[in-house]
């Protein structure tokens, strides 16, 4: 950063902190270690003499963690479906999080009045077109789970109907593990070759804590042979399935994070991995997850020490505690979204959920543009270059003047405060002689016109048509 830019930045650690970290992940990874029924796994495990294994359990040494790290690329060119460069994630060049909506929501929140609903193939289509069109998303996330199909095909439909609605990057999540062999060849049936340019970037969790199951292995293999990047996150509950200090907790879920690093490098040298964490907090009354000052400082601690490894990040999006578009929906995203842009985060990929990410609110992913563009504007900061400062206009203009006509504001105030195309600025008075209206009524009414307007792809019917025929003839899981 030039010495005249001013950017606003959250730090969470010093250089000893983040080793600190490490070390007590070595430790945890040396003395309990992760436990596995897959065989598979074991025996890929097998082939460094770095691990000890007994019983399911694998212990790991801090040499084989570091030749994982080592091992990984530092970096993870992403492409749209067209083969057009999209982002480079972990390039220092990008200097903000990437965003996107989804993921695997079971149900669909109706714009109109918010009443919620099974999620269909209808939904999808409308969801991904809606990422499709707002800039702020930059990826698609597999973003629900469809009730209104042959489900032992379910995430096949899905697929096809993201593939066929947008050519930005896809994010799969794959509800039926048995499905994700023909989900893969649905895309390869669709694009060719899926590593020359990857768009397509598989998504995958362990089970908290330190558990690196079955299903996970097994998906892992396929991606990694077939030569796609891929995503390993575990999710945690502070309190419940990780421990309550936010020190311990963050230590645990790093080790699971580096357990995962080193089965991907020892599955393949050099495969492309993006880590990361959703962490949330255990709500004992409600007995589900809920997010907290504590679960927002992990999030930006976890994507510190990815970049303290040099590995590309992936992040929580904010979204999940709100009822609607509401105001327990706005502060979360404000938060997550405002401190991630402030901080290392890399990719957040799953915005749009209500109701403990259950519901996709179409009305939240257009309310959480706006609240992108806004932090990612406050992120850029300001210049204090010699011409910045307009020393000759200030003397210019003189005591008691004012700077409403001066060439300066002239050039740049629509730059500057930009007009909102959501809600205009009432005065009271007007605010008043409108019937005070509720701000959510000129959300609603904006993503109504969005969605009423949005673009049917041009070989939409065409990729429909050659999926649906390759789905219809599909036998069998393998």
């Amino acid at each position: 950063m030039k010495i005249e830019d001013v950017k606003p930045h959250i730090l969470i650690f010093t250089v000893e902190q983040m080793e600190l970290v490490h070390r007590n992940s070595i430790h945890i990874l040396k003395n309990t270690g992760i436990k596995t029924s897959s065989l598979k796994a074991l025996n890929i495990f097998k082939k460094s003499g770095d691990v000890i294994i007994y019983g399911g359990k694998v212990k790991m040494s801090d040499d084989i963690v570091r030749w994982a790290i080592e091992k990984c690329p530092k970096s993870i060119q992403i492409y749209d479906r067209a083969g057009n460069a999209g982002f480079n994630l972990g390039d220092a060049d990008l200097n903000h999080p990437v965003f996107g909506i989804g993921a695997t929501n079971l149900y669909y929140q109706n714009i109109e009045d918010e009443t919620v609903e099974p999620f269909s193939l209808k939904h999808m289509t409308i969801g991904t077109r809606l990422g499709n069109k707002l800039d702020s998303y930059q990826v698609i996330s597999t973003i629900g789970v469809l009730h209104d199909v042959e489900q032992s095909k379910a995430d096949l439909y899905g697929t096809l109907e993201m593939y066929a609605n947008t050519e930005k990057p896809l994010i799969i999540l794959v509800s039926d593990e048995m499905q994700f062999n023909n989900v893969i060849k649905l895309l390869e049936h669709l694009h060719g070759n899926l590593n020359k340019y990857p768009f397509v970037i598989p998504y995958f969790n362990p089970v908290t804590p330190l558990i690196l199951n079955e299903s996970t292995v097994d998906k892992m293999i396929l991606s990694i042979e077939k030569g796609l990047p891929i995503i390993y996150s575990n999710y945690s509950m502070y309190g419940a399935t990780s421990p309550i200090e936010p020190a311990s907790s963050l230590t645990l879920l790093n080790a699971e994070l580096l357990a995962g690093l080193v089965f991907s490098q020892l599955i393949r040298e050099g495969t492309p991995v993006i880590l990361g964490t959703l962490p949330a907090a255990f709500d004992m009354q409600m007995m589900g997850s809920t997010y907290t000052p504590n679960s927002f400082l992990l999030n930006l601690a976890c994507a510190e020490m990815m970049a303290f490894y040099k590995i590309p990040h992936c992040g929580a999006s904010g979204s999940g505690i709100g009822w609607g578009a509401d105001l327990l929906a706005s502060a979360n995203l404000w938060i997550n979204h405002l401190t991630s842009c402030l901080g290392k985060t890399g990719l957040i990929p799953f915005v749009g959920g209500n109701f403990d990410s259950l519901a996709f609110s179409p009305l939240l992913v257009v309310y959480s543009d706006y609240v992108i563009r806004r932090s990612l504007a406050f992120s850029k900061g300001f210049s204090l270059a010699e011409h910045s400062f307009g020393l000759k206009e200030i003397e210019m203009t003189g005591a008691g003047g004012n700077f409403m006509t001066s060439e300066s504001t002239l050039n740049s105030y629509m730059k500057d405060i930009d007009p909102n195309e959501i809600w205009p600025n009432f005065s009271l008075e007007s605010w008043e002689n409108a019937d005070q209206p509720k701000a959510i009524e000129y959300l609603r009414k904006h993503t109504i016109e969005i969605i009423n307007n949005l673009p049917v792809p041009a070989d939409y019917k065409q990729i429909k048509s050659s999926g649906e025929e390759f789905i219809r003839n599909i036998k069998g899981n393998y």
